[in-house]
């Protein structure tokens, strides 16, 4: 999908729908067919292929702006957070403290329970995921989890009440929140690493909503509300992630409005328009970099909010690794070196195929591999049922306790779709171990490849 905008609107006689506004010839095309609500915001895959959104009764769908398919997903609460992992394949929400991870292809779905969680998201790498949850002490902090939901990192030591609208930024290193609340509400962005917390100045009313970070992670954009001549506005403002850079680009007549970046950094899109009604009724387009005036590009009935396509990602350097042997292909990043003809290594990690011979279900292959007499996994791994290439699978991903040698070594498994002749004897299962970081990327690209 090329430059384009999609947002969330209706005419006065008509309900909510998702449209899409092409940035090169200006163009409108609805999107759906009375789906949306006032509360549907819609989210980009990365590869700009997919929209998901929560609409009409709660469903969350995803719609394929490629083939024009529509998928409906789950039913959850209006507002909640709706994150791409950042192959586009896996979307994630917390549903009842639960964190899902849904699989859009094999329409199949994973979860972890940490209860409180809110606004979970994909750190870039797509191996582990950022949350706000309450800790021990019932303060609401920042938490890192792989997928599995283990190896739980508590990053930050909040003791100023809830946190709202936490947002990762796009290289991963920081993340922002609002707090306390909606009638104050001030940005504060933390540094991932250290834990360390800075606000930004904000506007002149201490209101300053919906922030969103630049493309490359240097600047905040929000909208700041004022008062002025009894009349609220909002101004479109932004700022260094470091604070102390505040500029005030633009302003609308809304009393909040979601903002959004182009995908090089250099425009923000707005809502403006509301007047006498709270609901706006148009989108402009601001210059960052240059004093150009804003340019409204859309007047419509009521519009609730608004997403610009994302930067297309970059193609990660990885290389092919292919086993007729082991009727196996997946890839692995591309400074690995071969170790044997079945196992890899590189600095930050590893993989090694096998194979298993055995007539026993997957279930119970799993379990003997992870409770292994030599806890290679420690004493307490998890085992989390998935499904690879439309055959039954499993991930083994060690506990706490596992011996520090074993380089964090986690296992997939996953039953042939028929059994496997090697040098004589048929084997029904794959086994590939990996570093727990890299387990998973390697997994989302396994194929048989006869």
């Amino acid at each position: 999908m090329e430059d384009a905008i999609v947002f969330t609107a209706a005419s006065e006689s008509a309900k909510y729908d998702i449209w899409l506004y092409r940035i090169a010839d200006g163009r409108l095309f609805r999107l759906t067919e009375n789906l949306g609500d006032a509360y549907s915001i819609p989210y980009w895959s990365p590869d700009t292929r997919y929209v998901s959104f929560i609409g009409r009764n709660g469903i969350v769908f995803v719609l394929d702006l490629q083939d024009g398919d529509l998928a409906r997903i789950d039913q959850i609460e209006p507002y909640t957070l709706l994150s791409w992992s950042p192959d586009s394949r896996y979307l994630t929400y917390v549903k009842d403290s639960r964190v899902v991870i849904y699989d859009i292809h094999l329409h199949v779905g994973t979860a972890f329970v940490h209860e409180g969680a809110s606004d979970a998201q994909w750190f870039p790498s797509g191996e582990a995921l950022l949350y706000a949850a309450p800790d021990e002490a019932g303060n609401v902090q920042l938490f890192r989890s792989n997928v599995a939901g283990t190896d739980r990192v508590q990053l930050t030591q909040n003791n100023e009440g809830p946190l709202h609208n936490v947002r990762i930024s796009p290289n991963g290193q920081f993340a922002l929140y609002t707090s306390p609340g909606a009638s104050i509400s001030l940005i504060t962005v933390v540094n991932l690493a250290t834990g360390e917390g800075h606000r930004l100045e904000g506007g002149p009313q201490a209101k300053n909503y919906f922030p969103a970070w630049s493309p490359d992670s240097s600047l905040i954009s929000y909208s700041a509300t004022d008062l002025v001549q009894n009349q609220y506005v909002s101004y479109i403002q932004t700022d260094s992630r470091n604070g102390g850079q505040q500029r005030t680009l633009a302003v609308s007549s809304c009393f909040a409005t979601p903002v959004s970046w182009s995908p090089d950094g250099s425009r923000i899109a707005y809502l403006s328009g509301c007047g006498e009604q709270e609901t706006a009724s148009q989108i402009w387009i601001v210059n960052t970099a240059a004093s150009f005036p804003p340019v409204k590009i859309v007047d419509a009935g009521r519009i609730t909010a608004l997403a610009w396509s994302p930067p297309r990602p970059v193609a990660p350097p990885y290389r092919l690794y292919r086993n007729a042997a082991y009727n196996v292909s997946f890839y692995y990043p591309k400074n690995w070196v071969q170790v044997t003809v079945e196992r890899y290594e590189g600095p930050d990690g590893f993989f090694q195929i096998s194979a298993i011979m055995s007539e026993a279900d997957i279930h119970e292959v799993c379990r003997s591999e992870a409770f292994h007499a030599l806890r290679p996994y420690g004493s307490n791994p998890k085992i989390i049922p998935t499904v690879i290439q439309f055959q039954a699978a499993c991930y083994i991903f060690p506990s706490a306790d596992q011996p520090p040698e074993m380089g964090t070594q986690s296992a997939l498994i996953v039953k042939y779709p028929e059994p496997v002749v090697i040098q004589g004897s048929a084997y029904s299962y794959l086994i590939l171990w990996a570093d727990r970081e890299h387990i998973l990327q390697l997994s989302r690209t396994l194929e048989f490849i006869r």
